[in-house]
């Protein structure tokens, strides 16, 4: 079962991916991941991000692909996969469909996870991250709250915000969602493998709702 996930940023899809993850038994595939997994590797792909990593630059495009192709022809993905943060636009997603023809794999489902954008702002402004590298474990402000203020629950480490969830940066994350990824709703619908699971709820309810989206029984 091969599934992908779009949502604007702060729609949830890194926590509900994680879940079907789990039930399902297969590789969650975020480009972030990825992305660090590939550097501290040294893989081919790897060591050409880095490079690109090193100066502030954006990973192009087809270092992007050859990043996914490596992960997706290893034997944990031999049954499927949940893609996470790719593609982020038509290019990419054209380019994600040559690869899976080329590995004579293709999306069974796409899961849009929408959400009304003013929860999105709350959402996103609200995120805390461990500063402890090794653990990395997000927090919530209002969802899901660290035990002790700006101190993290598992390690005891300081707390930070990302500068890209800071409210003067959410504004411009949404417009860009707006225009570039936005359309790739269309894309997927064309072609009769999009489904929309609203995603306001609480994360159970929004899980339930995906499991009848994928056709998972509980």
């Amino acid at each position: 079962m091969q599934i992908l996930f779009l949502g604007p940023p702060g729609a949830g899809k890194g926590t509900q991916c994680k879940r079907l993850s789990a039930k399902l038994n297969l590789p969650h595939l975020s480009s972030g991941d990825l992305l660090r997994e590939a550097v501290k590797a040294g893989t081919e792909a790897g060591v050409k991000a880095k490079q690109y990593m090193n100066t502030g630059a954006l990973v192009p495009d087809d270092v992007l692909i050859a990043m996914f192709k490596e992960k997706l022809q290893t034997p944990e993905c031999a049954k499927g996969f949940i893609l996470d943060g790719f593609p982020r636009n038509l290019a990419q997603a054209e380019a994600l469909d040559s690869l899976l023809s080329e590995l004579k794999k293709n999306l069974g489902i796409v899961i849009n996870l929408a959400v009304d954008e003013n929860l999105l702002t709350e959402r996103i402004t609200g995120r805390r991250i461990c500063s402890n590298k090794t653990c990395n474990t997000p927090f919530h402000l209002k969802f899901a709250a660290p035990k002790q203020a700006d101190t993290c629950d598992c390690c005891g480490s300081s707390l930070y915000q990302r500068d890209d969830d800071k409210e003067t940066l959410v504004a411009e994350r949404l417009k860009t969602y707006h225009a570039q990824t936005q359309p790739l709703i269309d894309y997927y619908g064309k072609r009769g493998i999009l489904k929309t699971v609203n995603g306001d709820g609480a994360q159970d309810d929004i899980y339930a709702e995906l499991q009848k989206a994928v056709q998972v029984t509980a």
